[in-house]
């Protein structure tokens, strides 16, 4: 039997738009030129020019090679000597909800306690009487003191509208005295396990919720309209194209994958998304018969998402050891690891089914208690011929230990690299500096082998995939305290970082044969921007600009120069 390379293969797909050597070339629908074009593929690193005809990329090459295959319709972008790049894949977002929040109450930025009330207060009188304000992403290590918020702060301001608004990431939300009203919430209401209902020192409810019990407040409130849903997907999308972002992996409900769906039928889908759902139902999709990477070059399924733990803002990721601010807590098992075997029970059943587990584990104790269960899923399903791709969210605070573990069992280190110079502010006041030479550790991952897929987690940090590259590179915290960078030795290079948020995002969704480099036959997803990359210091990366944003060979975004 005859093989096929792959490269034949793509060939076979492009048909006559790839022409052979010496024959005339057809014209191509979108030419770009006299770019510094970072291809992120091995046997041609770097280009001048690039030909798209239809959705997929024709020939990489010279700007001479490119020129000729300009015809009289052939659209031109000019990238003047600017940088060239795959189209970002940002392996973790929450991309709904991010939508929701640009229109929302903004509080990330707020700086005082006082700032925080103003803004909800100001906020509220935006809304009809009774509408929940929510989103927010407040971050309370900003303020003086980092006190954490209390619904007295807010009360007065709020009187109509019940108030559930998160911490950035999504760990802990506060609540005014209408929501935990509306949600029944008392001194006395029992706490779900991996949870916390903060209390004062007369054990009444202060409004903050920690991780589980969360859900005593989301499970009254109502559930956007699909209207809604669809104005909040429209505006990430535009946002997403500002940026650059041409795929995402999307921790997915089923309404969204809903809208996702609807907006494709009508041609206003503009960015690839491989949804990620909740564990808990991954019965549902094996009683289909849908296995990992299923569906089509726009929308596909067969991920699932569990957690393991917190985070370490809130105190709430799981470590071996104590807090060295909370020495009363060493953080919470998320509830889906109770009762004991849960987890594991659920990897086995999917895993058995074909389905990829992405687990979020954030703390050193969480992430070893993911990797042991991994482990027993192999042991019990056996292993496979191809790897199975199995991916830790976050992977943020790694023992000494387990890289090993992590390389040996495949696993991809699905990361967002915006925390480290996020969190780097106060991370060692809640863990020491021992345990935080091993945070974000991107240079030890690579060093051990094992494959690193790079997102944002928004809207949990910007969803601009410079700010993560240049965290990656520079490790400078947001503070401006580790100019040199904070834990330097876990730096790694642009070259090395542009690859994670392409060719490893795209890999983590068994897709790095579609798209990821800017290779003939791939999918012609492309980022042009308004700096050479590799000729500007570090520092100045996060300042580059998108100029445009091509998916498919369709241009989505087109910028200032």
């Amino acid at each position: 039997m005859m093989r096929f390379s792959f490269a034949m293969c793509l060939l076979f797909l492009l048909g006559a738009s790839v022409a052979r050597a010496g024959e005339p070339k057809p014209p191509a629908d979108l030419v770009v030129l006299n770019g510094k074009v970072w291809t992120v593929d091995p046997a041609m690193p770097r280009a001048e020019a690039i030909a798209v005809v239809g959705e997929r990329i024709a020939a990489v090459g010279s700007n001479e090679e490119i020129k000729k295959w300009v015809g009289p319709n052939t659209r031109t972008i000019d990238a003047r000597g600017k940088s060239v790049l795959p189209g970002m894949i940002d392996a973790h977002v929450h991309f709904s909800t991010g939508g929701f929040d640009i229109s929302g109450v903004q509080l990330k930025d707020t700086r005082t306690r006082e700032e925080f009330a103003r803004r909800i207060g100001e906020h509220a009188k935006k809304l009809a009487k009774g509408e929940w304000m929510l989103g927010g992403t407040w971050d309370h290590e900003n303020w003086p003191g980092a006190p954490l918020p209390t619904r007295e702060w807010i009360d007065a301001l709020t009187p109509d509208n019940p108030v559930f608004v998160s911490r950035y990431d999504g760990h802990m939300a506060l609540a005014n005295t209408l929501a935990l009203r509306l949600a029944g919430v008392t001194r006395d209401t029992p706490v779900p396990a991996g949870g916390e209902i903060v209390k004062d020192a007369n054990g009444e409810p202060t409004g903050v919720f920690k991780d589980a019990a969360s859900s005593l407040v989301y499970r009254v409130i109502p559930d956007p309209t699909e209207e809604q849903l669809t104005r909040a997907v429209k505006a990430a999308l535009t946002e997403a194209a500002r940026f650059g972002v041409t795929s995402m992996h999307d921790i997915s409900s089923a309404a969204d994958v809903r809208v996702y769906q609807q907006l494709l039928a009508r041609s206003e889908l503009t960015a690839r998304i491989y949804c990620i759902t909740p564990i808990q139902q991954w019965e549902a999709p094996a009683r289909t018969g849908i296995r990992a990477n299923f569906g089509n070059k726009w929308i596909r399924v067969g991920a699932l998402k569990g957690f393991a733990d917190g985070s370490l803002g809130s105190t709430t990721a799981l470590f071996f050891e104590p807090y060295v601010d909370a020495p009363n807590t060493t953080g919470l098992p998320n509830q889906m690891m109770f009762p004991e075997g849960n987890m594991q029970k659920m990897a086995l059943g999917a895993d058995r089914a074909g389905l990829q587990l992405a687990i979020h584990a954030i703390g050193d104790k969480a992430i070893r208690m993911i990797l042991d269960t991994f482990a027993e899923v192999e042991k019990q399903n056996g292993r496979r011929d191809t790897p199975r791709r199995w991916r830790i969210e976050h992977a943020q605070h790694m023992h000494p230990d387990d890289f090993v573990k992590f390389a040996r069992l495949g696993v991809i280190a699905s990361m967002q690299p915006y925390h480290a110079i996020d969190d780097g502010r106060w991370a060692e006041k809640r863990i020491g500096h021992e345990r935080g030479k091993m945070t974000y550790a991107f240079r030890t991952f690579l060093d051990k082998g094992v494959k690193l897929a790079f997102g944002s987690d928004w809207t949990v940090a910007p969803l601009n995939p410079m700010t993560g590259i240049y965290a990656a590179v520079t490790r400078a915290t947001l503070d401006g305290k580790n100019p040199g960078g904070w834990y330097p030795q876990q730096k790694i290079s642009l070259a090395e970082a542009i690859e994670a948020y392409t060719m490893g995002s795209a890999y983590a969704e068994f897709a790095e044969r579609e798209k990821g480099s800017l290779t003939a036959g791939k999918l012609a997803d492309i980022v042009v921007l308004d700096a050479d990359l590799f000729a500007i210091a570090p520092e100045r990366l996060k300042d580059a600009k998108v100029v445009s944003t091509v998916v498919g060979g369709r241009v989505v975004f087109e910028g200032k120069r």
